[in-house]
């Protein structure tokens, strides 16, 4: 199992995402393909110092890609929507 900072890659900043953390106090991250549910729970708890109340996860699969003659993949991506509890922020969304 990865660290914490390898738990958590990046967060996922959209415009989607951010009328979701508006509007339903709901994060995305982006997360190690190994990541469950607990692990990201106690990650984004231990980094931002938040109570976390609810972890969904999603698999992606890596799309083909063709460039010219050669074709290559995308890689594989995890993500994780987080919900907090009421009253606290990630300050990274808000600014």
């Amino acid at each position: 199992m990865a660290t914490i900072h390898r738990t958590i890659m990046r967060p996922i900043i959209t415009e989607r995402s951010s009328a979701a953390y508006q509007d339903r106090g709901e994060y995305t991250f982006e997360v190690a393909p190994d990541a469950n549910k607990y692990s990201i729970k106690a990650a984004v708890e231990q980094l931002f110092g938040v109570k976390v109340t609810g972890v969904w996860t999603s698999n992606a699969r890596g799309k083909s890609r063709r460039v010219g003659q050669s074709i290559g993949r995308r890689p594989h991506t995890k993500k994780a929507i987080v919900t907090l509890r009421d009253g606290d922020t990630i300050a990274i969304f808000e600014g």
